[in-house]
């Protein structure tokens, strides 16, 4: 509900929010190839109708670093990056993935997020950020690497340069990158990143103004433009919707899982309920109205939506208010960009890439569990490969194992408790058993995939012990039989009723009791 009190506390979250997207956006358009403004523009528009037309109270969309890299590595290979061809290309991409997006919204598609794992995102997050970092090694050290150069190239040329380095450059960009580490460690309130960006700026304006820019090789980003976003009508010509439409897949799927994932995590802070297609809808609704305004793929923002929900704000008018003072700050500071060092910014985006890493649940999968280790690697490593493929790597890799897991249900044979007065079945490991009758319990679902392993499991009774023709089956904790399942069933009771014994079942879920009547 929105009342003078709400909207002072969602004005003031607002103003911090601005403050916070202002380096940020910066730095993510340098990250997509585009020029520094596109970041700012991403932040206004799609934030404001993301807001207005999704679910949550608290998201905040607008440019992110995984989208930000997906973008670059879709794009560069087609365009220069900063090119008119690659902008163009770029918002064309915008538009399809808003597009994807609102057509699995109103196609009630949410749920296909769940299929996503948290080890996939965990590792597609570090790859990304691994590839931030090295896009901006050439910049960070002074030396020559082609833009968009694949990270084993880059690896070999920043190797092969390291006695070209130029320490003028580096300086800055170290200056920059620990100025941000100490801000943020011990000046929490302090926007670590706009000093970070202040300090490296006056470093780079004496040493520049004391030998030269032409000896020091420090470059700037150069003057933005004092204007709000442009009108752009996207290229939807065939052969540039051939070209984009499969990045603009890959865009839609990663945006959508950051988006409802932030979404659903804020929600358990503010104990809102989140309602998935809602936000599809309106993540969909902002990238396609975005793109006619310059913006490039913008998704849920986790830094930018953690700090309005810490900041106070009540409604999604914060984002509003965070995008109407985004462009007034954009009118009145944009010359100052003609002050920020390249290498500054390379300071920044290590920060960021650094940031990106979550090493406390990365570590954790490694102590806990082979297959996610192994699934995190696989999405890891493939994104440094290809970028646009890796995700889907450890998509298909999680899906195939989770699948090699639910064919295979347990199986554990079972006795009657001992102990006085119990009325459950225990573990039959160390327990005499009935020498004509076999209790076994299954957990989980009897479906086509599972069916051949869970015949196995019962054949092999006759196997251990022939006498034991009569079988009956625990079945609390089957929660799903199909019809393949049905039938492999029935023919199991048929053959141990011609052995002389049979099939029983106890305890039923209604859904499987009522299935298996049918």
């Amino acid at each position: 509900m929105v009342d003078r009190a709400t909207t002072k506390d969602d004005l003031v979250a607002g103003l911090t929010g601005a403050m916070i997207v202002l380096p940020q956006g910066v730095a993510f358009a340098t990250i997509a190839g585009m020029p520094p403004e596109y970041g700012l523009y991403a932040a206004m528009l799609p934030a404001i109708v993301a807001a207005l037309f999704g679910s949550s109270w608290h998201l905040v969309s607008g440019p992110t670093t995984a989208i930000s890299i997906a973008v670059f590595a879709a794009i560069s290979p087609l365009a220069e990056p900063g090119s008119p061809q690659f902008i163009s290309m770029v918002l064309t991409l915008t538009f399809l993935t808003g597009l994807f997006q609102l057509i699995l919204g109103l196609a009630r598609m949410g749920v296909l997020v769940n299929f996503i794992s948290h080890t996939v995102v965990i590792g597609f997050t570090a790859g990304a950020a691994i590839l931030i970092a090295a896009s901006q090694v050439k910049n960070f050290f002074g030396i020559s690497i082609p833009r968009g150069a694949p990270f084993h190239v880059v690896v070999e040329q920043a190797v092969a340069q390291s006695g070209s380095i130029n320490p003028y450059v580096t300086g800055i960009a170290a200056l920059t990158l620990a100025t941000g580490i100490l801000a943020k460690r011990y000046i929490p309130k302090l926007p670590y990143m706009i000093a970070a960006m202040v300090a490296g700026s006056i470093a780079a304006y004496f040493a520049n103004l004391e030998i030269g820019a032409a000896t020091t090789g420090i470059n700037t980003v150069g003057a933005l433009p004092s204007h709000p976003p442009p009108f752009f009508l996207p290229d939807l010509s065939y052969g540039t919707i051939h070209k984009v439409l499969f990045p603009a897949l890959v865009v839609t799927m990663l945006a959508l899982t950051e988006a409802v994932s932030i979404s659903r995590a804020i929600a358990v802070k503010s104990e809102q309920r989140i309602d998935g297609n809602q936000e599809f809808i309106g993540q969909g609704l902002s990238n396609l109205v975005g793109s006619f305004f310059s913006s490039y793929a913008s998704c849920g923002s986790f830094n930018r939506s953690g700090v309005n929900y810490a900041a106070g704000a009540k409604t999604p008018l914060a984002t509003v208010f965070a995008s109407l003072f985004l462009i007034l700050i954009l009118l009145l500071v944009a010359p100052l960009a003609a002050y920020l060092p390249v290498p500054a910014m390379a300071g920044i985006l290590f920060l960021v890439a650094w940031g990106l890493i979550d090493f406390h649940h990365i570590f954790s999968i490694f102590r806990t569990s082979r297959t996610e280790t192994i699934i995190l690697l696989v999405t890891m490593i493939g994104t440094l490969i290809d970028l646009e493929k890796g995700i889907f790597f450890g998509i298909l890799l999680s899906l195939t194992l989770y699948l090699y897991r639910v064919s295979r249900p347990g199986i554990e044979p079972s006795v009657p408790s001992s102990e006085q007065g119990a009325y459950h079945f225990v573990d039959a490991h160390g327990h005499p058993e009935c020498p004509q009758f076999r209790i076994v319990r299954i957990n989980g679902s009897i479906f086509f995939g599972a069916v051949d392993y869970v015949r196995s499991g019962l054949m092999q009774i006759d196997e251990i012990n022939p006498r034991q023709k009569t079988v009956m089956v625990l079945a609390s904790g089957v929660n799903f039989v199909d019809v393949s399942g049905a039938e492999m069933l029935a023919q199991e009771a048929r053959r141990r009723r011609k052995l002389g014994g049979g099939l029983y079942f106890y305890r039923c879920r209604d859904s499987v009791y009522r299935f298996l009547r049918k």
